[in-house]
């Protein structure tokens, strides 16, 4: 018999710090039953040492351990995966023959593709659906079985299941073939899961069908993909349901149809035709911003569209951004490309002439029109696009000047974020990426100056380890908008390996030559996509300021067409971007045309209103109206027009 000394124990450190020590093996169940029996009800897995693992795995080794419940953050994955299984088994019972392939869990919900002859419909989702929650009441536990490779092909070929039979022979030789039961269902399955279908709970419903190659190869069969959305109760799925909607109200395509902004066609795949009142828009942002950038101290600079390939080579973006990239071949047999970015021309006039460490730093803008040959499949909207143009910069400064710069740049980025709408903003920390270019200790002076500069800055950032880019770590600032959907728009990039690369010098205080520090940077990123979340993020409702149109004078009775427009030139001269509605057509019917346009002020004249040089004031949205002075009107509106500058609408300062 073993004596108390040779058992061997399980030291288990907890996230408070606590260590707890367990005769081996543990599991996770076992450990939160030691805890306290509320948490082991409420335990769907356990992390141990960072790794999710399903709650009846032992626990051999002294390990950091975090027992996971519905709270947690890694919840949602556990119950959208677990969702893909249930209707999985739903789909084979109602559909026999039907073969399952892959089913993760994806943002939002989850997928699983079938293999099957006759096409999904709607009714049959309804029925999915509630199969699901027969499954989910049967509450059967989740057991996790390894098998023998061999015996494990050979069953799912009996069954007729030969993309599972694919699957496994494509394993690596040295991983386990792991089944994962749910009373007599089962499937191939790496895991983890939670302990029983009655987990999942009833917040999940099924979205639509869509098709899907095998592999996601075009040369494969199409399968067909259910998707569903899955979340911690039926709350969680209503406030799901309810964004969705509202974003389908949002959805920017609709809305610029609408409000004539503008237009996409098969003739310019990827590239956006600014109407009139879309451009107008377009410039009040751009303006705005440029004029928030000549009072922080920087110039502003334009830059070829071609570019010979061999900058590009020597930035390194050849070999990094080949495939993205449009070529041109010149009578000189040279190799243009249509630059995809702005930062190696930014060095090229930084190098124009000798820099002093007194020059920097020094801060580049340039609305930068970049092309990128985006797969035609990711293409959305305005949103992502192949012809884009970006609010970019570069800092050029010294290694002491990173910190505040940095802050400035942080400073300016969050005030320009709150004039526009958006006060939630949150930062990841993006480190180095498997593929970069640079050393190791390049990378360490770059992490740490990012580093140092966002805590200076005193701004909570979480990690988003492996995304930098290729040249150097990066903050990336993400917004939310009014339905809570988020956004990752602006950056700020730590760069020491462009400048070498590009060969690009300050002469310092000692009198020697040194290489700058580029910090690339951009506010709103692309001036389409940011367009698109303006739209949805007001659902078209924009500040007065903002608006494409701001106003409409639009006419109750004939009679008053000639006061109509002079009213309209009153507001024209004072700034207002207004047009004139004198056609022969009821005021309610104009009021609902304008108010589907979103045109913010409806300036409403008739008879009386002529005769007593007044004017009554609509406001979008609102049922009641404003009788005014045509003075005092104007007055009125210039007032509420005036941008978060103080002006009308700002124009260029450079």
């Amino acid at each position: 018999m073993q004596t108390a000394e040779q058992i061997q124990k399980v030291a288990v450190t907890l996230p408070d710090g606590s260590v707890r020590d367990y005769d081996a093996p543990v599991t996770g169940l076992q450990i939160a039953e030691s805890i306290g029996k509320r948490l082991a009800k409420d335990a769907i897995a356990v992390k141990v040492d960072g790794d999710l693992r399903d709650l009846t795995t032992g626990i051999t080794a002294d390990a950091a351990v975090e027992i996971v419940t519905r709270d947690h953050v890694d919840a949602l994955g556990l119950i959208r995966h677990d969702a893909a299984h249930v209707m999985a088994e739903a789909v084979q019972s109602l559909y026999p023959g039907t073969q399952v392939t892959i089913g993760p869990a994806i943002a939002n919900g989850f997928y699983y593709d079938f293999a099957r002859d006759e096409p999904f419909t709607p009714d049959d989702l309804e029925k999915i659906e509630a199969r699901m929650r027969e499954i989910v009441g049967r509450d059967a536990r989740f057991e996790r079985e390894v098998w023998d490779r061999d015996e494990a092909i050979r069953f799912f070929e009996d069954r007729g299941e030969k993309y599972k039979a694919e699957l496994i022979r494509d394993l690596p030789g040295t991983e386990d073939i792991s089944v994962y039961r749910q009373g007599e269902w089962l499937d191939l399955c790496r895991g983890p899961h939670m302990p029983s279908t009655g987990r999942l709970g009833q917040g999940f419903k099924l979205m639509k069908v869509a098709g899907a190659y095998w592999r996601g190869d075009h040369r494969n069969a199409m399968l067909q993909r259910i998707y569903g959305t899955a979340w911690r109760d039926e709350k969680e799925l209503k406030a799901h349901l309810h964004q969705l909607e509202e974003a389908e109200k949002r959805d920017h395509r609709r809305l610029g149809r609408e409000m004539d902004l503008f237009h996409l066609q098969e003739e310019a795949v990827g590239s956006v035709f600014w109407h009139d009142k879309g451009y107008t828009l377009w410039r009040t942002l751009e303006n705005y911003v440029r004029s928030r950038l000549q009072r922080s101290g920087y110039i502003e600079v334009k830059t070829p569209q071609l570019i010979d390939r061999a900058l590009w080579v020597a930035s390194g973006h050849w070999e990094k951004f080949r495939e993205a990239m449009f070529t041109a071949n010149a009578d000189d047999e040279k190799v243009l490309a249509l630059k995809p970015m702005n930062c190696p021309a930014h060095v090229q006039i930084y190098k124009q002439g000798i820099t002093s460490y007194r020059d920097l730093p020094l801060r580049m803008a340039e609305f930068g029109s970049c092309h990128r040959n985006e797969p035609s499949g990711s293409l959305h909207g305005i949103m992502r696009v192949r012809a884009f143009t970006q609010d970019d910069a570069h800092i050029f400064c010294t290694p002491d000047q990173i910190t505040a710069e940095s802050i400035a740049f942080c400073d300016l980025l969050l005030s320009v974020y709150k004039d526009l709408g958006f006060t939630d903003v949150s930062v990841k920390f993006s480190d180095r990426p498997a593929t970069r270019a640079g050393t190791d200790d390049v990378w360490d002076r770059a992490e740490a100056a990012l580093r140092e500069a966002i805590e200076a800055a005193g701004l909570p950032y979480t990690m988003n380890p492996g995304e930098g880019a290729f040249y150097g770590p990066k903050l990336e600032f993400v917004l939310r908008d009014a339905i809570g959907r988020d956004w990752q728009c602006g950056t700020l990039q730590v760069d020491f390996v462009l400048p070498e690369r590009l060969d690009a010098e300050y002469v310092g205080e000692d009198g020697a030559r040194h290489r700058p520090v580029m910090l690339h940077r951009a506010i709103l990123g692309s001036m389409e996509r940011f367009i698109g979340m303006l739209i949805e993020h007001y659902a078209g409702k924009f500040p007065l300021w903002l608006a494409p149109l701001q106003a409409v004078v639009a006419t109750i009775t004939n009679e008053a067409d000639g006061y109509a427009a002079e009213v309209a030139n009153e507001l024209r001269r004072a700034g207002i971007r207004v047009e004139l509605d004198t056609r022969n057509e009821k005021i309610n019917f104009k009021v609902r045309e304008h108010s589907l346009a979103k045109v913010p002020l409806m300036v409403v004249v008739g008879k009386r209103e002529a005769e007593e040089r007044a004017v009554a004031l609509r406001r979008l949205g609102g049922k009641d109206q404003e009788v005014l002075a045509l003075d005092a009107a104007v007055n009125t509106i210039v007032a509420e027009a005036r941008s978060p500058l103080g002006d009308l609408a700002p124009e260029s300062p450079f």
